[in-house]
């Protein structure tokens, strides 16, 4: 016993010796490459403990604490209002980031920059291989088997939005003396009635889960919207510990997927069993792309890559227009007044929402502020520079070796004063009247894997908040406390306090 202790010590120094040459041997490397190519190293984020963790902990704290994206802000200033790139030593390995416009061109233009292994790695076990968790060829077959589904005209119907936003007003009931409704929190509602319009568009069958007695649940009575939720949680907390993801891979987790491949499987199935089915009335997803593939495991991953996408990001961004609207009454009666104006109490046309320019500064201006996605990432696919960042004034080209994970921080790009005004921390949506963005402006991503349902999402959010204008004269922001914006990354950006408001009827007067 003692004999097998002593060679398994034996092998464990053995290692620790190997993982320490290897490494320095690695970083001799790198140091002459980046010299012989001109390269500097941008400022550094060093570690407070010996274990080389306490950048990551401060990280998952902060994120706990719903002050993610404003930490990576307070890190990155901490070195100077002109750094915009720095680089952060995690145990054994090394991360670059930058919140640099320039950067963010070459790391969504240039072949040597893909998404990392480490997002393929934490979404895989939920969607599968698909256009969102893979590179390559497989990559480019799911773009070209979506991205016409999404340059037609038919996906865009008012009609589907209108069904499920009447489901949503019956949760809104108004007080009949006063034609105010009660205090509520829209945000988990809003979730629900974009999952409701997602699965409608997406598989001809909507889950239901505003209307009362229609929701889908599943063997123990919960609801379809649940598991998304929790699934998208377990997700998210694997994608904080980058490569160290698998420790997270529990019973729980496998239970929540395994519940949303059920529903989308006997869907997928039913569809596939009705091969001769003509598509009547409503577009919908899964019938357009089954006629190019009937793979069930394929239809199954890519319509499950949509309807997350289209489900979380918009009923994430819907909520942070009621937010800010309900913190800017000013800005709600200017809204409601342009689309009285515009539309009188008629439906919007999509086309027409596209055109109205003050509805759209209102969404630019949520998405800049709360920044739904705030932090994108790519992984060098080989030994490459980012253009700048590097030096003393930080305009030297930075070397990033095969493999490393680039973070792209869009909160901390999108707040940055010398590019937005030193107003950047206030909601202005006139700001947008003047301001032409650029590579500093990148909500839904850029380049070949920009979001291809950005036009879609858009039009249901313009849509939604068109009719509330309509449908009720005032919005009140009814949160309690000290009124700070809680960010709470749960993989988009979400209210951390919800989105706590009452709304009075345009037909009643107080």
């Amino acid at each position: 016993m003692h004999r097998y202790a002593k060679a398994t010590l034996l092998l464990l120094v053995a290692l620790v010796v190997y993982t320490i040459a290897k490494s320095k041997l690695n970083k001799r490397r790198n140091n002459a490459k980046a010299a012989a190519l001109g390269c500097q190293s941008p400022p550094v984020v060093r570690s407070k403990n010996l274990l080389g963790n306490s950048t990551l902990r401060e990280s998952m704290r902060a994120t706990k604490e719903d002050r993610g994206p404003q930490y990576v802000v307070d890190t990155m200033d901490s070195f100077g209002p002109d750094c915009h790139t720095v680089k952060v030593p995690i145990l054994d390995y090394e991360l670059l980031v930058t919140r640099d416009p320039e950067n963010c061109r070459a790391l969504f233009t240039s072949p040597d920059f893909d998404i990392s292994d480490t997002r393929q790695a934490s979404w895989m076990p939920l969607l599968g291989k698909g256009i969102f968790t893979s590179r390559g060829d497989i990559w480019k077959h799911s773009r070209t088997l979506l991205r016409p589904q999404f340059s037609r005209e038919m996906i865009s119907d008012p009609n589907l939005e209108e069904e499920h936003l009447q489901n949503l007003y019956q949760r809104l009931p108004a007080n009949s003396s006063t034609g105010w409704t009660e205090t509520v929190d829209l945000a988990p509602l809003l979730f629900k009635l974009t999952l409701d319009t997602s699965t409608d568009f997406i598989f001809g069958r909507s889950t239901y889960t505003l209307k009362k007695g229609g929701a889908i649940k599943d063997s123990n009575g919960k609801e379809i919207d649940h598991h998304f939720n929790e699934a998208k949680v377990w997700i998210d907390k694997r994608g904080a510990l980058a490569k160290f993801y698998w420790l997270l891979n529990n019973k729980e987790f496998k239970d929540h997927c395994d519940t949303i491949h059920e529903f989308a499987d006997s869907i997928v199935a039913e569809r596939l069993a009705n091969k001769s089915e003509k598509r009547i009335g409503r577009y919908n997803l899964l019938s357009e792309l089954a006629v190019d593939t009937q793979d069930a495991r394929e239809l199954r991953n890519e319509t499950l890559h949509v309807l997350i996408a289209g489900r979380d990001t918009t009923g994430c961004l819907l909520g942070w227009v009621f937010y800010f609207l309900a913190r800017h009454p000013e800005v709600y009666q200017k809204l409601r007044e342009a689309v009285l104006e515009q539309f009188g109490e008629n439906q919007a046309d999509f086309r027409a929402l596209n055109n109205f320019n003050y509805i759209q500064w209102v969404i630019n201006e949520s998405l800049r502020i709360a920044t739904v996605i705030p932090m994108n990432e790519r992984r060098a696919q080989r030994d490459t520079v980012l253009p700048t960042g590097g030096g003393p004034d930080g305009k030297s080209k930075v070397f990033a070796p095969k493999g490393t994970q680039v973070l792209i921080p869009l909160y901390a790009m999108q707040h940055r004063k010398d590019i937005w005004g030193e107003d950047a921390e206030d909601f202005r949506p006139e700001r947008w009247a003047t301001h032409r963005p650029g590579w500093e402006w990148l909500p839904f991503g850029a380049g070949a894997r920009k979001c291809l349902g950005q036009q879609f999402g858009r039009q249901e959010v313009s849509y939604i908040v068109s009719r509330f204008c309509q449908k009720y004269d005032r919005i009140e922001n009814m949160e309690q406390g000290d009124g700070r914006i809680r960010l709470h990354h749960a993989i988009e950006n979400r209210s951390g306090t919800g989105v706590q408001i009452r709304l009075h009827e345009a037909k009643h007067s107080s």
